[in-house]
């Protein structure tokens, strides 16, 4: 509709234009062509307008089919580069918060047996409460890192196809950007992947220790005629 509002207004200017145009017999030739260049001018701001194309332009004459593509793919790559900026940010934000999740979850088991022997029912129960608590943090922080590593993947993809129109357009430079861009952001992404397998390390290693040490304890107790159950959060995996 907007587009065949512009093209109504742009008739209604010519038809009252022409007398103007036409009334003279010998019209200047410099008036003629500013006319012809209103109207060139008028056309190609309404085939922007409609749709055709979303690059703006001021002479028609210095475009071509060429040109105009790689225009285009400029605007792709930048935009594929900016969706990629924005999703490795996240992931690495996510990767992150896990984990510090896990390392608080890792501080919170040390803590309880450090206290193993030394704390009533009641206290155990509390600081089990909270560990457990804990643990469903981690879990809810690591589905969000899948999230956005599934969305940084689908960044990734549609950056290389960006880069490799760009390059077969004859936007080099546009093409050449994004793929730098590209192999940052991995290379980002890859050491926030090693802090994560190093935190996911530390928490097996640790789980492994605090299994051994409260089983150790409980045999103890045995040993010396005491009986104690293994805390349940010990008897399934997480």
């Amino acid at each position: 509709m907007a587009a065949l509002r512009s093209l109504t207004t742009c008739f209604r200017l010519l038809r009252r234009s022409a007398p103007v145009l036409f009334s003279s017999r010998k019209p200047a030739v410099h008036k003629a062509v500013k006319w012809t260049n209103v109207l060139y001018t008028g056309i190609a701001s309404l085939t922007v307008g409609g749709g055709l194309c979303a690059i703006p332009f001021k002479q028609v004459e210095n475009l071509s089919r060429d040109s105009l593509i790689r225009r285009a793919a400029s605007l792709v790559t930048d935009s594929s580069s900016t969706f990629l900026s924005q999703t490795t940010l996240s992931l690495i934000d996510a990767i992150t918060d896990y984990s510090k999740a896990v390392h608080t979850l890792i501080a919170l088991q040390r803590q309880y047996l450090q206290s193993l022997g030394k704390l009533t029912p009641a206290e155990e129960d509390t600081i089990w409460q909270v560990i457990i608590g804990q643990r469903s943090e981690v879990s809810d922080r690591q589905d969000e890192c899948k999230r956005f590593e599934s969305t940084w993947v689908t960044a990734v993809k549609l950056c290389e196809a960006a880069a490799e129109a760009a390059y077969t357009s004859g936007a080099e430079h546009a093409s050449i950007t994004v793929r730098t861009n590209l192999q940052v952001a991995q290379t980002q992404v890859e050491e926030a992947l090693k802090l994560s397998v190093d935190t996911d390390k530390k928490l097996s290693e640790t789980k492994v220790m605090e299994v051994e040490r409260v089983m150790q304890h409980v045999a103890s107790l045995q040993n010396s005629g005491e009986e104690e159950e293994v805390p349940e959060a010990y008897l399934r995996e997480d």
